[in-house]
């Protein structure tokens, strides 16, 4: 697997030669230091750990900064990715040349958190009538407790976003190395700052 940390800092819009509009998100790739190696004789598996931005060394503990190699700064992020391409050693630097000749890559991050929402916006039901004195018109309903118990997975309020999401498949417009940013096609998770996994996509 190829991928790297970045972090999100919002949509924009670019023109082809044609004039053809093509919506975009823009994510900041800073170099990815190599923090750590998982090997298969010691550890059972293959794996790079990735740390991304940097931390204050006053504002961390002594079991968190043991990790880093001596001569590394404590990263803000950390992401352990198995079977990493390329062959890279504790301290060196990965930058978003590695995603030169990439065509499409999949984007993992947080989406945005909406807080304790409803049944119409959090699953999309049509509510009950909105007219004649109706005091249902956005209420849930009846939810079959014939049984005498509620069924684990039931479509209910509750909290809504904040979850771990994958788009798959996002088209590369542009890399910029020299401005340490990568153009995409479409949305991604996340709000405005928010850290990414960009990978190259497994299904093309």
């Amino acid at each position: 697997m190829l991928g790297l940390i970045g972090k999100k800092i919002g949509m924009t819009q670019v023109f082809d030669e044609q004039g053809t509009q093509t919506p975009v998100t823009v994510i900041e790739i800073e170099p990815n230091v190599v923090i750590g190696e998982r090997t298969a004789e010691k550890h059972g598996y293959s794996a790079v750990v990735l740390g991304y931005g940097v931390r204050k060394k006053s504002r961390i503990s002594k079991p968190f900064a043991g990790q880093f190699p001596e001569g590394v700064d404590p990263s803000q992020v950390l992401t352990e990715v198995k079977d990493f391409d390329g062959q890279y050693k504790v301290g060196e630097k990965i930058g978003l040349e590695t995603f030169e000749g990439v065509r499409y890559v999949d984007v993992r991050g947080v989406s945005k958190g909406k807080g304790y929402q409803g049944v119409m916006k959090r699953h999309g039901f049509g509510g009950g009538p909105k007219t004649h004195g109706s005091l249902v018109h956005r209420e849930l309903g009846s939810t079959g407790l014939a049984s005498g118990k509620m069924f684990k997975g039931s479509k209910m309020p509750g909290r809504m976003g904040s979850d771990r999401k994958t788009v798959q498949n996002l088209r590369v417009v542009k890399v910029d190395p020299q401005a340490g940013v990568l153009l995409v096609k479409g949305a991604v998770p996340g709000r405005r700052g928010a850290t990414l996994f960009v990978a190259k996509a497994k299904k093309k």
